[in-house]
């Protein structure tokens, strides 16, 4: 990476870490061969898979049964919520989502939708919150799904997982969450929580790409989507990464052990940014002020244009929404869905921190984000300096 990069856009991907990368190198190297096989070979490669699984299942606190491989939270989100909306389907066609959530999901319901099944689109408060009580308030008798986001990817809600499943458990309605935003970096207790369904990523919490998990709760069917060989109880069948799942698991076990620090070093480094950014002159903040994940802050700045922002403050990466949909020229959907105007949503900026971001990067970033902004009004007549 260019020496003179500063990487503030962890929400959209985060380094290997050390010992992932170790890892995956010596089963690259070591343990190649494929885990089906049933020779001593292979039982070396399905000893690694185990032992990856038993890290996941410690930091999700879940049994091993319980968990898929997949290629990612994209893969899993549509596993899980075409897999069950077609295995309930005789429970009823009526699906619950909200209009902040990721493409991976938004895109996945309104396929379903062309296949007759009808979905309500719950909108969130001004923080991006969705209460239970208005969740429930939107349950039918023919309801069978609902799936909502853990933390959000543009703006850090982190919603009441535990509240809206309860509601959920209480009406005999499956619970689909998307975790990619919140495993391996807050707790998630899925013994306790009343969840059905889990989705996650590796890359998203130091990890490699390309490999992720679904959490299928005991009692819980999906119907399979695709076809071709016994691996993994026939639900997601084809020949396993060894060397992508041993670096998930290494990123499972290192989260387990890094994360209490992880959340006060993010905390710490996102209260420096919102000093170092509340005295410019028309800020304001997308989401939650207080109580959202400590990892990202979306902010809005009146009479700038987003995406003209995100050019003046190279070499600062930053984004402007979700890493998914940053090839389109519309206003975030999210940001529109908890109320910003169009022009409101355009100017936003999301910073996400991570592991490796320091005070200086915090310091540098404020400094750029007020010099950009102060040469971008200076070019519109009217503007406010």
């Amino acid at each position: 990476m260019a020496s003179d990069l500063i990487y503030l856009d962890y929400a959209a991907t985060t380094p290997l870490h050390p010992d992932v990368a170790e890892c995956m190198r010596q089963v690259q190297s070591e343990a190649y061969f494929n885990p089906a096989s049933n020779h001593t070979a292979g039982r070396l490669s399905l000893a690694i898979v185990n032992n990856a699984a038993a890290e996941l299942a410690k930091l999700l606190n879940v049994s091993l049964t319980t968990l898929l491989w997949t290629s990612g939270a994209t893969e899993s989100n549509n596993m899980a919520i075409l897999g069950a909306a077609k295995q309930r389907e005789h429970r009823g066609k009526h699906l619950i989502t909200m209009r902040t959530e990721h493409k991976a999901v938004v895109d996945v319901f309104r396929f379903l939708e062309k296949q007759g099944f009808e979905v309500t689109w719950l909108t969130p408060d001004s923080d991006g919150q969705l209460s239970s009580d208005r969740l429930e308030a939107a349950l039918r008798d023919d309801t069978q799904l609902v799936s909502i986001m853990h933390i959000n990817n543009e703006i850090g809600t982190v919603q009441d997982v535990a509240g809206i499943g309860s509601v959920c458990r209480k009406h005999d309605v499956t619970f689909h969450v998307d975790g990619a935003q919140a495993a391996g970096k807050i707790a998630v207790d899925l013994a306790t929580l009343p969840v059905d369904l889990y989705s996650l990523t590796a890359h998203k919490f130091y990890g490699p790409k390309g490999v992720g998990s679904l959490y299928i709760a005991d009692g819980i069917s999906i119907e399979p989507l695709m076809f071709g060989g016994s691996q993994q109880r026939r639900m997601r069948p084809g020949t396993l990464a060894v060397d992508l799942i041993a670096g998930l698991g290494e990123a499972a076990s290192v989260a387990r052990r890094t994360m209490a620090d992880d959340l006060s070093h993010l905390s710490a480094l996102k209260q420096q940014l919102t000093r170092g950014l509340q005295d410019i002159d028309g800020l304001y903040i997308n989401g939650p002020s207080e109580g959202g994940y400590p990892g990202i802050l979306n902010v809005g700045v009146k009479d700038v244009e987003g995406e003209s922002l995100l050019h003046a403050l190279e070499p600062l990466c930053v984004a402007t929404g979700s890493a998914c949909n940053s090839q389109s020229l519309e206003p975030s959907y999210v940001l529109r869905a908890i109320g910003r105007s169009d022009l409101e949503a355009q100017s936003a900026i999301r910073f996400s921190l991570g592991r490796l971001t320091t005070p200086d990067d915090i310091e540098t970033a404020i400094s750029l984000y007020c010099q950009a902004v102060r040469k971008l009004r200076s070019m519109t007549p009217g503007a406010a300096l």
